[in-house]
């Protein structure tokens, strides 16, 4: 079984080296083969130099520099793009995850899973604004995707290379896998993590992570329930919508009909057109949602980040 650990850098000097070296010792008392795979996410300090120095000795490290700052969600897809490994493991590089927390997470794998998440249930960061919304953040995750996890954003997991496959990542949808994972029939398992206070450098959150997180819960929990099928949730809304506008109007018709009723001044009258024209555009939105469906489906996928260069191996794996 080969590895490959994935870490996403975005200003991180100081921790690189440390890091690298605790890494390398655990990987070497594995017995695996394995690759560590570096993301520099458009660093604006000395944190590329510090991995190039560092790739230049170890031909097992794999150097990806992104143009500009993309964010973590293109960190790690990338990293997925560039493993080459049967199972991934990821992990941030502030340090704060244990390297030493690897060996437990692949003896959970070999029980059959098929992603293993981190929990940090000790987690070492502020209360108000770390823990107190990771915590609400974890809660709404849970009830809204059914996949009952502590923790969806401890970076620290573990994957089979053929669930990163089908998986395409956008905005700041990584905190998201296992869900998205378990809606493709993944077997996803979570493991009690070593979480460690932060030596050197600044953290790259903070609470206003919190919204951007529920807007991309929103689509997560589209795509894991009406991706393929649009028109189930759009043409219900316009047929809700659509027959309560014709509800209206066919009282209001009575009542002008047979009982003399003047329409003048009903905001009913105006409320029913409303309705009912509403109903035609959210069905209508449910088929150019249909077809939008099949288009993306069926068209070639495109990676969400530009690479600068990449520093140990030139081509992607699958030769892309």
């Amino acid at each position: 079984m080969k590895l490959s650990v994935v870490i996403p850098i975005y200003n991180e000097e100081e921790n690189i080296k440390a890091l690298y070296d605790e890494l390398k010792g655990v990987l070497d008392s594995l017995g695996h083969d394995y690759e560590i795979i570096f993301i520099d996410d458009g660093s604006s300090d000395t944190s590329l130099a510090v991995l190039e120095t560092i790739q230049q000795q170890d031909p097992r490290l794999v150097v990806v520099s992104f143009r500009r700052n993309f964010g973590q969600t293109a960190a790690m897809s990338a990293g997925f793009d560039y493993a080459t490994g049967d199972v991934i493991v990821t992990m941030d590089g502030d340090m704060q995850n244990d390297p030493h927390d690897i060996p437990r997470f692949l003896e959970k794998m070999a029980e059959g899973y098929d992603l293993v998440s981190g929990w940090r249930h000790d987690r070492q960061d502020p209360f108000l604004s770390r823990r107190l919304p990771s915590m609400l953040a974890n809660k709404i995750i849970s009830v809204v995707t059914g996949v009952h996890l502590h923790d969806y954003g401890c970076t620290l997991k573990t994957f089979r290379k053929e669930i990163t496959r089908g998986i395409r990542l956008y905005g700041e949808m990584h905190r998201f896998i296992p869900a998205i994972a378990s809606g493709m029939g993944s077997r996803v398992a979570e493991v009690k993590v070593n979480h460690r206070p932060r030596r050197f450098g600044k953290s790259k959150y903070g609470i206003s992570r919190t919204i951007r997180v529920i807007l991309d819960l929103l689509t997560v929990k589209f795509l894991l329930s009406y991706a393929t099928r649009p028109i189930q949730v759009f043409g219900l809304l316009g047929i809700i919508s659509g027959g309560i506008g014709f509800c209206i109007a066919l009282v209001l018709t009575i009542e002008r009909q047979f009982f003399g009723m003047s329409l003048a001044n009903r905001p009913l009258l105006l409320l029913a057109v409303l309705l009912i024209f509403m109903g035609m555009q959210f069905i209508s939105l449910g088929l150019l949602g249909e077809l939008q469906a099949r288009t993306y489906h069926e068209s070639q996928n495109k990676p969400i980040y530009t690479v600068r260069k990449v520093l140990g191996r030139g081509r992607l794996d699958g030769d892309r």
